[in-house]
């Protein structure tokens, strides 16, 4: 008789708590690259000026107001970004905790491939900046744990 069916709910997620779920959605609702870039755009606008607007968006990303306003228009419809009447893009509840989700998957893709492997700074920039969206949460916080020991090795 084996016994290892004796627990069918064991659950190997210990907490996957509020990122998890917030990744869960994320891929639920496709967002895209361009998409993920577009929610970042306007947290750093309105972090560095207080606010953003389309036309600002487009200069961040470097594209035309109309691909920058088409763009926005899908995030509306998911309900990341509000526009007010003075035409002010506003990033909802769900909007800020995806686009926060994204940085610090950005921050831990960056300082694993500098610290671990020695990418040049500018390289994993831009590289972390192409895949911060890819991976999943279960693999970024492998690298994170794993870049966590590397740095106490190190100190030993």
């Amino acid at each position: 008789m084996s016994h290892h069916h004796s627990h069918p709910h064991s659950h190997s997620h210990d907490h996957p708590g509020e990122t998890m779920d917030v990744w869960k959605e994320f891929h639920e609702n496709e967002i895209t690259h361009s998409g993920a870039h577009h929610l970042l755009a306007i947290l750093e606008l309105i972090q560095t000026r207080g606010y953003a607007r389309v036309s600002d968006v487009a200069k961040c990303l470097s594209i035309t107001t109309g691909s920058a306003s088409t763009n926005l228009k899908s995030l509306k419809q998911k309900g990341y970004v509000e526009e007010d009447d003075n035409k002010f893009l506003l990033l909802t509840a769900e909007g800020r905790a995806l686009s926060e989700a994204i940085l610090s998957r950005r921050k831990i893709l960056i300082s694993f491939l500098t610290e671990i492997l020695g990418v040049s700074p500018t390289q994993a920039e831009i590289d972390s900046c192409k895949t911060e969206h890819l991976f999943s949460q279960e693999t970024t916080t492998k690298m994170q744990q794993f870049a966590g020991r590397h740095q106490r090795a190190k100190q030993d």
